[in-house]
């Protein structure tokens, strides 16, 4: 009986031994899939030009680390912003959708928020094993809780929430994952007479001491010390080099940095010596967050992307004339023109994207989340409108599918619209209230990147094809009409 006993148990022994070292097996194969998937740096900047690298021709400013980011990665000619202005353009980008039926279509009005039912990218990353953070401008949507980014995903929330808060680069707090955390030695100036419907945060800093920039800085670099060992998307959107509009708009200078540094002595309006040190600012970060995944030997297995969410600015006292902020293409912020919308994108990733390559396909901020998608071996969302890049990046252009059309609403301004089929692009202008008033325009961007000619009536079967496309595209907002004047769409500061 006893030989029976310990046959048996020897018999079980060997069965959960098998069944251990079959578990440790599954387990080490998870941990393998799981540390072969790329981390994913996604470097928000706030109002940057098409033209306001070194890479895309800029000949003033230097922009030496992002000119390196290009050369070790892919560099974008054609890349499209989700909106003229931030709020849409993040909505865009987080949801995969244009402004034909996004959730948030604008600044203004309140109630625009994203919606419970939108696959986030963050949503979507974190079902493959991703740890997401937002560092930095949350801004998407009027008026966004405390616990916004959470609400959508973001694990990990260190910085601005509202929109109007990153205005201010000395505010008195930043919120870290929804809680208020003080920030050392600034005081908010009460003297100035501020809209009344001011937001938490926004305002003008009697007293600097906490440059909110170097705040984000040290919360980027934790995380990825924190999350080396597992794939995480660190989405990191420095409110640079927009203005404090506050300042710039009683004080004629919403430029703020701690300094102007090698650009003091220089006989520019100040507003522009701050605009320089923004840009030298961002250009540093970029340089620091290189760094740090090399030193967290993590670099190889990390995509960086490098993009703006709209057009150069014409506020807080700087021109996007000084520097050229536009390049060659006409409008910024605000516009539906090229100047607007078209904006920097790069991409880095070692052993997958050639150094040196130039993408020239058009592409939106709307393809982001499909092309994470496609990376990450995630599930894409249904009814967006993005197609994924991800065939142009490794070098595969014939694999690429491309986009039949690209839209974009705008609500203020009298209401605009833009849609771009092939090399052609319709606009039409003052589409709120009286029909009358509606401006169309039709440009040929290959021949006419700058669209200086108007060439509508030499094409009326054009016209009549991007118009119904056009029409299509559109789905009204529940909250606002494009082509009503009901309801106040208007933001302040142009």
């Amino acid at each position: 009986m006893k030989n029976h006993y310990f046959i048996g148990c020897a018999f079980i022994l060997a069965l959960l031994n098998i069944g251990c070292k079959n578990a440790s097996k599954t387990e080490n194969l998870l941990q393998e899939e799981k540390s072969q998937k790329p981390n994913i740096v996604f470097i928000y900047v706030d109002d940057m030009g098409y033209g306001d690298l070194g890479c895309y021709g800029q000949k003033t400013l230097k922009t030496p680390n992002i000119d390196k980011l290009a050369a070790d990665g892919m560099i974008f000619t054609q890349h499209y912003a989700g909106s003229t202005v931030c709020g849409p353009s993040r909505a865009s980008l987080l949801t995969g959708k244009h402004t034909g039926h996004s959730s948030v279509r604008g600044n203004s009005p309140e109630g625009q928020l994203l919606e419970d039912s939108e696959v986030t990218i963050s949503e979507m990353l974190n079902k493959k094993g991703y740890k997401s953070a937002v560092i930095g401008k949350w801004g998407v949507g009027n008026d966004p809780k405390p616990n916004d980014p959470a609400r959508n995903g973001f694990e990990h929330a260190y910085g601005y929430v509202n929109m109007w808060h990153a205005h201010n680069f000395y505010p008195e707090f930043l919120y870290r994952d929804g809680v208020k955390e003080a920030l050392k030695g600034n005081v908010t100036d009460w003297s100035y007479k501020y809209d009344k419907d001011l937001k938490e945060g926004a305002g003008i800093a009697k007293v600097k001491e906490t440059y909110a920039i170097d705040k984000l800085e040290e919360d980027a670099m934790k995380f990825m010390e924190d999350n080396a060992k597992n794939p995480f998307f660190m989405y990191y959107c420095l409110n640079m080099p927009h203005a404090n509009n506050e300042a710039g708009y009683f004080t004629g200078d919403g430029m703020e940095v701690p300094s102007y540094g090698e650009f003091a002595n220089k006989s520019w309006p100040n507003p522009e010596k701050g605009f320089a040190s923004a840009i030298k600012i961002i250009d540093n970060s970029v340089a620091k967050i290189e760094a740090k995944l090399k030193q967290l030997g993590i670099a190889d297995n990390t995509i960086i992307v490098f993009v703006s969410d709209n057009g150069p600015h014409n506020e807080g006292g700087h021109s996007e004339a000084f520097f050229d902020s536009n390049g060659i293409y006409r409008g910024s912020k605000r516009d539906l023109y090229e100047g607007g919308i078209r904006v920097p994108l790069i991409v880095k990733w070692p052993a997958k994207i050639k150094a040196g390559s130039v993408a020239n396909n058009p592409v939106a901020t709307w393809d982001f989340l499909p092309t994470f998608a496609d990376i990450a071996k995630a599930k894409t969302p249904a009814n967006i409108d993005g197609i994924s890049f991800l065939p142009t990046l490794l070098g595969n252009e014939k694999q690429q599918k491309m986009h039949e059309y690209f839209y974009w609403a705008f609500y203020e301004l009298g209401g605009k619209q833009a849609v771009r089929v092939g090399d052609w692009k319709l606009l039409r202008l003052n589409v709120k209230g009286d029909a009358t008033k509606v401006v169309e325009e039709l440009y040929n961007i290959k021949e006419d990147p700058s669209e200086k000619n108007n060439v509508i009536k030499q094409h009326p079967d054009k016209v009549k094809e991007l118009s119904k496309l056009m029409k299509s595209a559109h789905v009204e907002h529940p909250l606002i009409s494009l082509f009503s004047n009901d309801g106040n769409t208007e933001t302040r500061f142009k």
